[in-house]
């Protein structure tokens, strides 16, 4: 039967794979157990996956990068759609927030009330980009949702990327996320727990990684994040988990090599490998800790191949 295609757009639904009725056994895909809802209130809401999309891609035209982040969404929702669901009962989409024309700090502001929506529901977000500017929307509703239980526990940010994302101009983009929640944090006498996972010495200049001393991040740089490391980090983040009581995990995708994730705004000359990455994604979410997580820098412009939505859309799974 061929694929109903939208009226409007022309093209096929985003929540559409195959169908293996005739064979033996569970032969559900994701498309199968996906309901493009919030999840429902209540007992029924606690550890559900709940998938949010932030449309946007203002701040890394802010930031003078290669804009088509904002289609990163539903591009990932399609690679995931043809997974198999393997013990994956039921999933939540719950829509996407979308960044009109240049108000992105609008944006950013109702995607930290969608990510609190949905962990003061007991459910678990994982927030698909759309620019890097995501982390300050998404960190943001973590916080409200924290403080509004009265959680003044610390939180590990943990960020796999090959930037510091510490730059200081204002108005925001998505070079800066990471410094307006420093900012935020001595605002509220918070400690600041960064850790940047995957740095590449080429792509930060010597200000950059003054900023990260002078805010006592924790740093890796991508030399040291090969698969011969891989013990050695996943030990030292142990060590940083063991200190804090909540976990949130942000993945720019262009810590991943050119060869592996072109569709970046950055591609990467040398990179981290996709094995290192999932294991920690993996290690990660094992931890009980991981709150909310989300990947960002997604470009499908510059993915002729699909070859980076099916390595985002791989990620996103290990996170559900």
């Amino acid at each position: 039967m061929a694929t109903p295609l939208n009226p409007i757009t022309g093209e096929p639904p985003v929540w559409h794979g195959r169908t293996d009725s005739g064979e033996r056994g569970d032969t559900r895909r994701l498309f199968n157990v996906v309901h493009q809802i919030d999840p429902p209130t209540g007992a029924s809401a606690r550890g559900a996956s709940v998938l949010l999309g932030f449309v946007c891609d203002a701040g890394v035209k802010r930031n003078q990068g290669r804009i088509g982040a904002a289609q990163g969404p539903q591009a990932i929702r399609r690679a995931l759609a043809n997974l198999p669901a393997h013990g994956i009962a039921c999933l939540f989409d719950a829509g996407d927030i979308a960044c009109e024309g240049d108000d992105l700090e609008a944006a950013q502001a109702a995607l930290a009330q969608a990510v609190r929506r949905q962990l003061d529901a007991g459910a678990h977000p994982v927030v698909l980009g759309g620019g890097h500017e995501i982390a300050w929307g998404t960190w943001q509703g973590l916080r409200a949702h924290l403080d509004a239980a009265g959680d003044r526990s610390r939180v590990l940010i943990l960020n796999l990327d090959a930037h510091f994302d510490l730059r200081t101009a204002r108005p925001g983009t998505s070079g800066t996320p990471f410094d307006q929640i420093a900012q935020a944090c001595a605002s509220a006498e918070r400690p600041f727990d960064y850790a940047c996972m995957g740095v590449s010495r080429l792509s930060n200049t010597a200000s950059l990684f003054e900023r990260a001393r002078e805010l006592k991040v924790t740093y890796v740089e991508d030399t040291d994040m090969q698969e011969r490391h891989l013990e050695a980090r996943l030990a030292q983040i142990d060590a940083l988990i063991d200190d804090v009581a909540h976990v949130y995990l942000t993945i720019d995708l262009d810590v991943l090599p050119a060869s592996v994730m072109p569709g970046v705004s950055a591609p990467a000359a040398y990179g981290v490998p996709m094995s290192v990455v999932e294991a920690i994604v993996t290690h990660v979410r094992r931890s009980g800790k991981l709150r909310v997580a989300d990947l960002a820098e997604y470009n499908p412009h510059f993915d002729a191949q699909g070859t980076g939505a099916r390595v985002a859309a791989r990620l996103a799974y290990r996170l559900l």
